[in-house]
């Protein structure tokens, strides 16, 4: 593992011209940015200076030039990972993160299966989305933390390992994605470009799929914005000869039948039993296909691998390799409340937004970093759109261990869906694919 630090060489500055250059819609100077990260994550650069910065970009953006050079300075905050011993390709997946998005879990050992060694580095949630680690932290005894060596050792052994990243991996976006996330700052698209980026090249895997949500229940609500994201992520990607593929999906209704931790594990585990929501296997193999394609390693169809029960083994082992039971029971909320359906007729809509914040109003997600998370909370889908349902037919169960938050989850669910004479026309989950 190696790492790197900022250049001494950079020529001082006073972060207020930086701030006012931006503001006024100058371009950055590549000392200037070298500079402000550096003094940033070393705390020479103060916070309220750093997030009228990070506003400042919100209105004039970042120039492909400029964003380049951010993301380089990121990266240069810390270390890079180097996987170059492991005598298996390497490859990654980044999701934009939405509701009920539990691909990672089914995902990660199929690819394995294929072959593939995949460095996983997963994050906690914040808001409605949910995070992999919270997830995967349901399991009794599972360690999302990990050293480099353990992480190195484990993909030599396992071929997969799902983790949170070290302290030592990109400082400078650590601090920058809490400033971001209680400064309004967070949906600028080069700001979360170079957040995501700058984690996945120090994360050092040979290629990367990314899966940019769109819709009510993602960062980007419009297909252009996706689309907008999805090019600055790939010439980022490519700028630093990492190969990388976008795929634009859909996020207007959640993924699965389930929102909340333990139970998007239990669905996962589902999955890579053979069974599962059809939306979630066909996103799971679609994004498998495009990982093995990127690295050669496409000689076996990740469907097949997927029946076979292989995705299945791999998970155990890796559920064990990280210290946690695969036959222990997840937890499960003390607490459930039933929502029915007030007519005969067919569900027309469901918003993934709306699932998503009752779920987090349940307990599934955090307010606040350092807030935790109940394990059994959640959402529980009992129809899709597209499905018929009848009157008094259970449509979504709530999961708490404290009752007194259903209220505000009902609240949230207000309007969340509807129930028409009609069978809505059919959604393609997969809208472009960029790379």
């Amino acid at each position: 593992m190696n790492r790197r630090g900022s250049s001494t060489e950079a020529p001082a500055f006073h972060a207020v011209d930086i701030i006012r250059a931006k503001r006024d819609g100058h371009e950055l100077t590549n000392a200037q940015i070298d500079w402000v990260i550096a003094g940033y994550t070393a705390g020479e650069v103060a916070e309220e200076q750093m997030s009228a910065l990070a506003m400042a970009i919100v209105f004039r953006g970042l120039n492909g030039r400029e964003l380049d050079r951010w993301t380089r300075a990121m990266i240069n905050s810390g270390e890079r990972l180097d996987f170059s011993s492991l005598a298996k390709p390497t490859v990654d997946k980044h999701s934009t993160g939405g509701v009920g998005d539990k691909i990672t879990l089914p995902l990660a050992p199929l690819v394995a299966a294929c072959g593939v060694a995949v460095p996983q580095l997963a994050g906690r949630g914040l808001g409605h989305t949910g995070g992999t680690v919270d997830k995967l932290e349901s399991i009794p005894g599972l360690r999302a933390h990990l050293t480099n060596k353990e992480m190195l050792r484990q993909l030599a052994e396992v071929g997969v390992v799902i983790c949170a990243p070290g302290a030592g991996l990109v400082p400078a976006d650590r601090k920058l994605y809490a400033l971001r996330d209680v400064t309004g700052t967070v949906e600028s698209i080069p700001l979360l470009a170079s957040s995501i980026m700058s984690k996945k090249i120090a994360e050092g895997a040979a290629a990367l799929v990314l899966d940019v949500k769109v819709g009510s229940g993602a960062f980007m609500k419009t297909r252009e914005s996706a689309r907008e994201l999805a090019l600055a992520m790939v010439d980022l990607g490519r700028a630093e000869r990492m190969i990388t593929v976008a795929l634009l999906t859909d996020m207007s209704v959640p993924l699965g039948r389930t929102a909340g931790n333990a139970l998007e594990v239990a669905e996962s585990i589902e999955v890579l039993a053979g069974g599962g929501p059809a939306d979630v296997i066909e996103l799971t193999v679609a994004l498998v296909r495009e990982m093995v394609a990127a690295v050669g390693r496409d000689d076996h169809d990740p469907a097949d691998l997927l029946a076979s029960g292989a995705a299945m083994d791999v998970w155990r082992s890796m559920i064990s390799a990280q210290g946690g039971d695969p036959d222990a029971p997840l937890p499960t909320a003390h607490d459930t409340d039933v929502i029915t359906a007030e007519r005969d007729g067919f569900l027309q809509s469901l918003d993934a937004r709306c699932v998503g914040e009752a779920a987090w109003r349940l307990g599934a997600g955090r307010a606040r970093k350092e807030h935790a998370v109940q394990p059994g909370a959640g959402v529980v889908l009992h129809a899709k759109p597209g499905m018929r349902v009848q009157a008094g037919q259970p449509l979504i169960t709530l999961h708490t261990d404290t009752p007194e938050r259903f209220a505000r989850a009902r609240e949230a669910l207000h309007g969340a869906y509807t129930i028409g004479n009609s069978a809505p026309e059919e959604r393609p989950l997969i809208l472009d694919r960029i790379g």
